[in-house]
């Protein structure tokens, strides 16, 4: 079957090549309504499909945009992700989601990947770790926006949740609820600017009500060491009685831990988690978290590109903070005495 050319459809709806790719551009300042039904009906009728890789070379834009998430395990790497896809698709951009698995090498290959794909913007969770290959990109103009991380020596458009005011809050509630003894559960060793900023929220809430920092109360967990580091700690002479989990891998990890080990929640520890998951209402005592806007963030922060993409000179960065919601279950009730 011969390939219909763009010629073909000029042709066929009684206008110029020009006209037809003014169409395509949806450059119709000067086009009657007319016009542009006509050429659509030919188009349909012709089954015409553009060159894209043509196109993208004559516009310079591939009406593509990468992210690239920490992990698309956790709930909030998916839902920013569903955020970022809709606005994109909503104004005619295809999504490339990239999951860097929070390991700096791959995040670097990706961010090399999506150069040679000529994106034309980029939505980043950095590692921190590629900074520099990042501050190139902005020098040379593509458009980045950093998402839920914040680095003091990098001017980029932001958008983020205030975690330590979230952490604040639930920690605040713990302390109301008479706890005083609160653990702090972090997976893995790596400390990003959102972790730093709820150990930071915690340490704020210990802080206004008069109670000392035990760093003990603070442990790093993997699914191979999480059973022992419960159990050593609830072994000590003052045990903690409440649990903070950093992040939504970490709440599953506390909660898988405490199911083996038949430790009752809110009976025997109290559970914060950070993140609204599906399921955290199911649970049998429904889990109380710290939620975020995560889709609004994803939407807000494919905003932020497209704006940049298509008004390319912004001076002005914009660093949009999402307020965190502390809200309140039945996993975290009154302290034992």
């Amino acid at each position: 079957m011969e390939k219909i050319r763009m010629i073909d459809v000029a042709n066929k709806a009684g206008v110029s090549k020009s006209t037809v790719s003014q169409y395509l551009n949806k450059r119709y300042e000067f086009m009657s309504k007319d016009t542009r039904q006509r050429i659509s009906d030919v188009i349909q009728e012709l089954g015409f499909k553009p060159n894209s890789v043509a196109r993208s070379l004559k516009l310079k834009k591939t009406n593509t945009v990468g992210i690239i998430v920490p992990n698309i395990n956790y709930s909030f790497s998916t839902a920013v992700s569903r955020g970022v896809e809709d606005y994109c698709q909503k104004h005619g951009y295809s999504v490339i989601i990239c999951n860097s698995d929070d390991n700096p090498e791959k995040e670097h290959a990706y961010i090399q990947m999506l150069q040679m794909k000529q994106v034309d913007g980029i939505i980043i969770s950095s590692t921190g770790q590629n900074n520099e290959l990042l501050k190139e990109e902005i020098i040379r103009e593509l458009p980045l926006v950093l998402l839920d991380r914040i680095f003091e020596d990098m001017e980029i458009d932001l958008v983020c949740s205030d975690h330590r005011a979230g952490a604040f809050e639930a920690i605040s509630h713990l302390i109301k609820m008479g706890h005083k003894r609160i653990l702090v559960v972090i997976p893995d060793e790596h400390l990003n600017s959102s972790r730093v900023s709820r150990i930071k929220g915690y340490d704020d809430a210990l802080e206004k009500n008069g109670i000392d920092k035990d760093e003990k109360l603070i442990v790093y967990v993997s699914e191979d060491n999480i059973d022992s580091k419960i159990d050593d700690l609830f072994r000590i002479d003052d045990p903690p009685t409440a649990i903070f989990c950093i992040n939504d891998l970490a709440t599953l990890e506390v909660l898988t831990c405490l199911k083996r080990k038949k430790i009752k929640i809110p009976e025997d520890v109290a559970v914060i988690g950070v993140d609204d998951f599906p399921a955290a209402n199911l649970l049998e005592s429904p889990l109380t978290v710290v939620g975020q806007h995560t889709y609004e963030m994803g939407m807000k922060a494919a905003e932020l590109l497209i704006r940049r993409i298509e008004e390319k000179k912004i001076d002005k960065y914009v660093q949009h903070v999402f307020p965190c919601e502390l809200i309140v279950r039945e996993s975290c009730g009154f302290k034992n005495e």
